[in-house]
């Protein structure tokens, strides 16, 4: 009988735990969507006035000096690490590591599959040099604005200020539509 309580006990504390882990889990997912909403709002604003105010060369580099100081804005004493990762990256920085490939490699087959690009997204605890580590990926859908920079016929001044910034660049060829890339946030346990 008391082999049979304290089995009883373990597995009632397993099933605790694993509900605990589940919630602290569906919490930082929450916290993940807000930390996107965070940099996604600002960056949007950011790239739609840069528009407004000189048209795609200008916003290229508006791009290039703003999205690094949003994302470090977003992230600031959150204990988040907030960025942007594609299979075709424009800025070397932004190369994403063996757990963003394959996340953008699902991503791109659950598109494939007919899920909207507007719901893709990846929550996991996954172990980083021995440290849990919350890992969180939203794709990142290509409108139409986005093919001023990023289609496959850029006028000659945009592909210029691209080139010149960004001597690497592997992000044009999109069409309206295609999984541009994704935020990619993570944050130690």
């Amino acid at each position: 009988m008391k082999r049979i309580f304290i089995a009883t006990v373990v597995a009632a504390s397993v099933i605790s735990i694993g509900s605990a882990q589940a919630a602290d889990a569906e919490a930082l997912k929450a916290e993940a969507v807000n930390m996107v909403k965070a940099f996604g709002g600002p960056l949007k604003q950011a790239l739609e006035d840069g528009m407004k105010q000189g048209g795609p060369v200008h916003t290229i580099g508006v791009c290039n000096e703003k999205a690094p100081e949003i994302a470090q804005q977003a992230a600031a004493g959150t204990g988040w690490s907030v960025a942007r990762t594609s299979l075709k990256v424009r800025n070397a920085k932004n190369v994403p590591d063996a757990w963003e490939l394959a996340t953008l490699t699902e991503f791109e087959a659950r598109k494939t599959g007919g899920e909207n690009i507007d719901t893709i997204a990846k929550a996991e605890i996954v172990e980083e040099n021995g440290q849990k580590t919350f890992r969180f990926m939203k794709a990142i859908g290509t409108v139409d604005v986005c093919l001023n920079c990023h289609g496959a016929n850029l006028k000659p001044e945009v592909a210029a200020k691209v080139d010149s910034l960004y001597p690497n660049d592997q992000a044009r060829g999109f069409s309206a539509g295609d999984i541009r890339g994704a935020f990619t946030l993570k944050k130690a346990l």
